[in-house]
């Protein structure tokens, strides 16, 4: 397996793909089998996948990415593209687009069923999905995708995003690009790939249960307006907005986590982001809730921010066993609220993620929330999350 990665910052579509992608098939020595493009909304989704097939590529996967991207080559949080290719003529790579629409357990099920057939491998169990969907439903989209494949198999990626939380985030594949869809890559690649998922926060003694909800609007902690139970745990720290409105700039370094499992005596959590304040005192989430849910108020800071990713980098090789030097490339997936929030100080996260990985390759998406597999086995969508992916460059 060889992997590659490509940037471009000329704000014409047509240049950048031309660009990055040159330069990519260059560095693979080939095709790729599989490609990945993450990209500003500033290119249009369209133009982005005509480019891209009009060059011969078949197996591809891409979503809008907050602001930009990140590769081993650098930030561009400016407008920018990237690309990931692997070339593994000994492996397999489908991708599957569905339509969103009223059931989007069935929608990713579909896009499932229809990378494995692209990758031509019916009845075997692929050794990693890699989902993107539009922002919304992704705990379906994973309930779906398990109902197919059990939960055995690790599901992983991030969610399509824009620069404003505006709806004009876009997804594509090889056939069509949709901003109500849901992307599924079955991978069957011919080495290892192994992925952690964590976040960059610590529990705090500040917890309640969920006493009403509805969707991802908490309603009502321990019988108290869901606004004003979390602007007190905080310290006033949405009081602006106690009446209604925005609230994510103000709660990314205090989200609301939920206990998933422990593992060498630490509990992890996966987190949910306030999104805004409701009329009625609700708070809104970029995470699905219900009632019974025990929240947990968690703290960050900037500086565990900047170096997280390094170390989500680091725990991904421990999983492979291997040294930095055997892995081929990796995947990096980085919550968009975290990126605004150190925005002057992504160099440092790129640093973090060079001296985890050694001399390889790397793409980084900037989304609206993110899929992973924690260490117990169990698929989840969060918020404020980090994921890094790695695939081995030796032989599984």
């Amino acid at each position: 397996m060889r992997i590659a990665t490509a940037q471009s910052r000329d704000p014409d579509t047509l240049r950048a793909v031309a660009e990055a992608y040159d330069a990519l098939v260059a560095d693979l020595g080939g095709a790729p089998e599989w490609l990945v493009v993450e990209s500003a909304v500033r290119h249009d989704g369209e133009a982005l996948r005509q480019a891209l097939t009009g060059r011969g590529v078949r197996a591809l996967h891409g979503a809008s990415s907050c602001l930009g991207v990140m590769t081993e080559a650098g930030v561009d949080v400016d407008g920018g593209l990237g690309l990931f290719g692997v070339r593994d003529p000994e492996g397999s790579y489908g991708v599957g687009l569905a339509v969103l629409g009223d059931d989007p357990a069935a929608a990713a099920a579909a896009a499932l069923q229809r990378a494995i057939d692209a990758a031509d491998r019916q009845g075997e169990v692929p050794a990693m999905i890699w989902l993107t969907a539009a922002p919304g439903s992704e705990e379906t989209c994973i309930a779906g995708i398990e109902g197919v494949l059990g939960r055995g198999v690790p599901i992983v990626g991030g969610s399509a995003a824009d620069d404003a939380v505006a709806g004009g985030w876009y997804l594509l594949s090889g056939d069509e690009t949709r901003g109500d869809a849901v992307v599924v890559t079955a991978l069957f690649p011919s080495t290892a790939v192994s992925s952690a998922f964590q976040s960059g926060y610590a529990p705090t003694e500040r917890r309640g249960r969920v006493t009403a909800a509805s969707g991802r609007t908490i309603e009502a902690i321990d019988g108290a307006p869901a606004a004003q139970v979390y602007d007190a745990w905080t310290g006033g720290a949405i009081t602006s907005a106690l009446a209604g409105g925005s609230v994510l700039a103000s709660t990314t370094l205090f989200p609301i986590g939920r206990r998933v499992g422990e593992a060498a005596g630490a509990a992890y959590y996966r987190l949910a982001h306030p999104e805004s304040v409701t009329e009625g005192g609700g708070l809104h989430l970029f995470a699905d809730v219900e009632v019974g849910d025990e929240l947990v108020l968690m703290s960050g800071t900037t500086e565990a921010l900047r170096s997280r990713a390094g170390r989500v980098a680091a725990d991904a090789l421990a999983l492979a066993r291997r040294q930095g030097d055997a892995i081929a490339g990796a995947l990096v997936i980085f919550c968009a609220g975290c990126m605004l929030t150190i925005r002057d100080d992504l160099d440092d996260v790129v640093a973090g993620l060079r001296e985890a990985l050694g001399e390889v390759p790397f793409l980084g998406a900037f989304t609206f929330g993110e899929q992973g597999c924690f260490v117990g086995g169990e698929n989840c969508h969060g918020n404020l999350m980090i994921s890094v992916t790695v695939f081995s460059g030796s032989e599984a």
